[in-house]
């Protein structure tokens, strides 16, 4: 069936075709029709699946022709990343149309999103914390609202968003369309879908989930000490073009990009410790090409959306199967094919057997025949924790030691300069007829003041 067929706005249409788009993924086709009727939605969609378009195409069909000036509907995402990801396919899709959108979110300055609601933008992209951030301004009402998504539902739970979308709801019309995708619907997610839904159309709701098709997965069993020398060794065979590295922690994405790049690898990290500027530049240049590879942990790899990326590598074995789900999305995507490795040392196992369970198969075990599997590495990509915790007191045992001797040192100097002579005798006082000047109270000097009277400090006007 071709887009055509869904009966969108031309101007919709002409966008597709020139993103070169003409069929709808089964998603596009199950959610466009429902949604374009004024129906709510309820989807499991997994990621890779052509959702986005799924809920952005039928609000921009229904909002072409309404006024100005006014914000008709939002979109909360768990991630900055994916925020600005979104707010991107909007301005594609809706780029013969004078629809606007802006992207709410934290990491950079409030004045552009404040304009953004005081100019009414047609459509918000936003996180929950810096939208409730916003609305504790007088300017940032959204009565006239109409439509709400609410894209990634299991991983808002997954991030103890629930309160805030709850929070985020009072400040919203009651009266709207809203269109709800999720990956997973576990408990806490269905009992929102039924708060925030009215007989919502459904799609694929009873489905396992599952990596979209066309992902090719192995597992590569390797010691945990071992696994920055292998994947070093697959890049230099030129076995990945380009690929999505996961790490369990942003330590070990530090360390790992250091490594790579030790190795002449180009590659780069992203993760919560970085700031907003770095985050965007390295994406950027991720989609560019400009770095070959990318270690990123799981949040803020949400809105990694890179065209033909050709493999995912989970350097760590992700806890839950929903989050392997999650990683291996991002290859393979809107029907396209890509590779995704795991790497699984011995102490993995455990982990490894649930996220089979979950996707019904066992996973091809993949040994690389000329990788000296018992070589011992030259760096440690991560301190072991009983080293780490023995460090940390260390050092604070040190600090103790220096702050005790400090204060030492302060106390022998004060009982010199207040207590008796070199050769143990009291200071002789001056005489009581001729009291010494040095000895009479100065007068009390007047506060520093500019010409225009007392100074005062200005507030910081720096934003959060």
């Amino acid at each position: 069936m071709p887009f055509t067929d869904l009966k969108l706005h031309p101007d919709l249409l002409k966008g597709l075709r020139e993103l070169g788009f003409t069929r709808p993924t089964p998603i596009q086709a199950d959610a466009i029709p429902p949604a374009l009727e004024g129906r709510d939605v309820l989807a499991c969609a997994m990621t890779g699946s052509g959702k986005t378009a799924a809920f952005l195409l039928p609000i921009l069909h229904r909002l072409i022709g309404k006024g100005r000036g006014t914000t008709r509907a939002l979109v909360l995402t768990p991630t900055r990343e994916l925020a600005a990801q979104v707010l991107e396919d909007l301005n594609d899709l809706a780029v013969h149309t004078p629809i606007t959108g802006a992207a709410i979110f934290g990491g950079v300055g409030m004045g552009p999103q404040e304009h953004a609601f005081r100019s009414g933008v047609d459509v918000i992209v936003a996180t929950p914390g810096r939208l409730l951030d916003h609305f504790k301004a007088p300017y940032a009402k959204l009565n006239g609202l109409e439509y709400l998504v609410l894209d990634e539902a299991d991983r808002m739970l997954d991030m103890g968003f629930l309160p805030q979308i709850r929070r985020v709801l009072r400040h919203i019309p009651a009266r709207r369309q809203t269109l709800f995708f999720s990956a997973t619907i576990p408990p806490p997610i269905a009992e929102l879908s039924r708060e925030m839904l009215r007989h919502p159309f459904a799609i694929n709701i009873e489905r396992e989930s599952a990596p979209a098709v066309g992902i090719t997965q192995a597992v590569y069993p390797v010691p945990q000490h071992l696994k920055a020398a292998l994947f070093t060794t697959l890049v230099e065979r030129g076995e990945m073009r380009q690929a999505l590295v996961f790490t369990r922690t942003k330590h070990r994405a530090d360390r790992l990009a250091k490594h790579l790049i030790k190795e002449g690898v180009k590659a780069e990290r992203i993760h919560g410790n970085r700031s907003q500027s770095q985050r965007t530049e390295v994406l950027a240049g991720f989609k560019s090409g400009k770095y070959k590879v990318l270690v990123a942990t799981d949040i803020a790899a949400r809105g990694i959306d890179v065209e033909a990326l050709g493999h995912v590598v989970n350097f760590d074995v992700p806890a839950a199967p929903e989050d392997y789900i999650h990683r291996v999305g991002r290859t393979g995507r809107a029907e396209m094919t890509g590779d995704a490795f795991t790497f699984v040392s011995p102490e993995e196992e455990g982990d490894l057997r649930g996220i089979e369970r979950a996707i019904g198969k066992r996973l091809p075990r993949v040994i690389i025949p000329d990788f000296d599997y018992k070589a011992v590495p030259e760096t440690k990509l991560e301190v072991p924790r009983g080293e780490r915790i023995a460090a940390i007191r260390a050092k604070k045992a040190e600090d103790r030691a220096r702050g005790k001797a400090k204060a030492e040192r302060r106390a022998v100097a004060g009982s010199r300069s207040s207590g008796t002579g070199s050769r143990g005798h009291a200071p002789q006082r001056a005489p009581a007829s001729r009291p010494s000047a040095l000895a009479r109270p100065a007068a009390t000097p007047p506060p520093a003041t500019s010409g225009f009277g007392r100074r005062v400090r200005q507030p910081d006007r720096r934003g959060h």
